[in-house]
């Protein structure tokens, strides 16, 4: 099977071609040198691109149909923290030989893929096939109005921080797979669908337009993507504790604490966990119930877990009030 006969075989299918209809901002999609975006007055565009290796950020045994989607899920977490809507993606794929002729995975990995888009209305609009080791990177576009990007820059003194959802549980589903710990089936069922399928919170991230003051995805952990706005933003930040006992897993899965994960671990693999594609962001304090409605729109649960502060820094404020420094340092591919 040549590479083109591949693409219209298995990534130019029914669902692609149904979301691309909903959409008069695509003015050429898959055929030609280049896909062409029409931009709605007064709008801007929003770019991100992802690459996920094997080896790397995902396992050679990997569901396929799970990759699919959280190949592109990465990308849509990015969309939904600046607060744009998807418009379209591409898709940079190297295969091994042997993946090239494996149709049945080509087939769960596209319908992945493309569920997904179909869901979002976000068609495939372009890309790139090549033979090499199993690599995939996608670059996703978005669309919100001038002005009204959540950016990592804004956050103030005095302002709350919120985390949606829970942090930790693609963590532990890690931990499992790696041999470093266990978990009950049925919990283990339940992290690694939040490991391997994540969830973009776009309408949130849209509900936050005009009320969020800074906005970042979690995909290093808390501690480093919130140290991003902090860094951004000139500010320090104060996280409450007493956050481990209902944001974390602990909240998910309360028979993990008190057992073999107490609730300073689940803690600390929410802090640096990575995986979970929340939102972090940060609102003025007289904006609290304007952000839980905004969250009630978005059928997205979130958090109030700290403050901003004048003290460059990330420090972990204890049950008794005293302040433990924390190192806002994300993942690094290179480390």
């Amino acid at each position: 099977m040549g590479e083109f006969e591949l693409i219209e075989r298995f990534f130019k299918t029914p669902a692609q071609t149904q979301a691309k209809a909903q959409l008069t901002t695509i003015a050429l999609g898959i055929g030609d040198d280049c896909a062409l975006i029409q931009p709605a007055p007064g709008t801007q565009i929003a770019i991100s691109s992802d690459m996920l290796v094997e080896g790397r950020h995902f396992f050679a045994d990997v569901d396929p149909n799970a990759l699919g989607h959280k190949a592109l899920a990465v990308n849509l977490s990015d969309l939904a923290a600046m607060g744009a809507e998807p418009l379209g993606f591409t898709l940079a794929l190297a295969l091994p030989p042997e993946r090239a002729r494996d149709e049945a995975w080509l087939a769960a990995f596209s319908g992945g893929l493309l569920a997904l888009a179909n869901a979002h209305h976000c068609p495939l609009i372009g890309g790139d096939t090549t033979a090499g080791p199993l690599n995939l990177c996608i670059t996703v576009f978005g669309q919100l109005p001038v002005g009204q990007a959540l950016r990592r820059d804004g956050a103030h003194a005095g302002d709350d921080i919120w985390v949606s959802g829970t942090l930790g549980d693609a963590r532990l589903a890690l931990g499992v797979l790696r041999g470093e710990w266990m978990l009950p089936p049925d919990v283990m069922a339940a992290a690694r669908q939040r490991l391997e399928r994540p969830t973009p919170r776009l309408a949130l991230g849209v509900a936050l337009r005009g009320m969020a003051s800074a906005c970042a995805d979690v995909s290093d952990g808390l501690a480093g993507d919130l140290g991003h706005i902090l860094k951004a933003s000139s500010v320090g930040a104060e996280i409450e504790a007493s956050m481990g006992a209902h944001l974390t897993a602990a909240g998910a899965f309360p028979s993990l604490a008190g057992g073999r994960f107490h609730s300073e671990t689940l803690l600390q693999l929410a802090l640096t966990g990575g995986d979970d594609y929340e939102l972090v962001f940060t609102a003025p304090a007289a904006a609290r119930r304007a952000v839980q409605s905004a969250a009630e729109r978005a059928t997205t649960p979130v958090t109030r877990v700290g403050r901003i502060v004048e003290q460059p820094g990330l420090r972990l404020i204890e049950a008794n009030g005293q302040p433990t420094p924390l190192e806002a340092r994300a993942f690094d591919h290179f480390d």
